[in-house]
């Protein structure tokens, strides 16, 4: 008998999530959907000027990473965040993921297998239009919970997607510290030795 697939729009946003029929969920496309506190957060897909500064920082980082293995071993924009001291299951997607493993590498030798099984030290939300509250309010407190997170930064091109500002959080004891690299400026951190980043898009 074949399983009954489950179609998901975003009229399912705020909905609880059918744990036991996550294999047989169809989604409609046009939308990014996470699990937060086990029911649908859907959000319309990224814009041109949103995927433009994602692209960008994700060839910084992807640049850094083919020089620096030992520091960033893998970096994705579809990777997904287990926050697993939620009672519920909790499961944000990042624009940008980035680790210090290889997870082709882990997955290969059968050290793991799911995203479940790896964890980010840096996780990038790129944020030019859409729900502000996710990015800076939401995703502040869900990133801090997960132990491997050093740090995490949001692209905001809200002004001017051409001219973003860096708003980078970086963990310390039992908060976040909070730096804001303008247009121009230059973000550096202990977290990628060696790493500048330019805050200039068409650099």
């Amino acid at each position: 008998m074949i399983a009954t697939r489950t179609r998901i729009s975003p009229t399912c946003h705020g909905d609880l999530v059918p744990l036991d029929h996550l294999g047989h969920l169809e989604f409609e496309p046009g939308h990014t959907y996470e699990i937060i506190n086990g029911r649908w957060d859907v959000a319309p897909i990224a814009g041109f000027a949103e995927q433009s500064l994602e692209t960008w920082l994700r060839r910084k980082l992807e640049r850094y990473a083919d020089d620096n293995p030992t520091v960033v071993g893998y970096v994705t924009p579809k990777g997904r965040v287990f926050v697993h001291d939620r009672p519920d299951l909790t499961v944000p997607e990042p624009d940008l993921t980035v680790y210090h493993e290889n997870l082709d590498e882990l997955v290969a030798s059968g050290e793991a297998e799911n995203w479940d099984d790896f964890s980010p030290f840096l996780v990038v939300e790129v944020l030019v239009a859409g729900n502000e509250d996710k990015d800076l309010v939401r995703n502040v407190e869900l990133y801090f919970e997960v132990p491997s997170i050093v740090e995490y930064w949001v692209l905001d091109g809200r002004e001017n997607p051409r001219q973003p500002t860096l708003i980078a959080h970086r963990r310390w004891g039992q908060r976040w510290v909070v730096r804001e690299t303008r247009y121009g400026e230059t973000y550096i951190t202990r977290t990628l030795p060696g790493f500048e980043l330019i805050l200039n898009p068409r650099q």
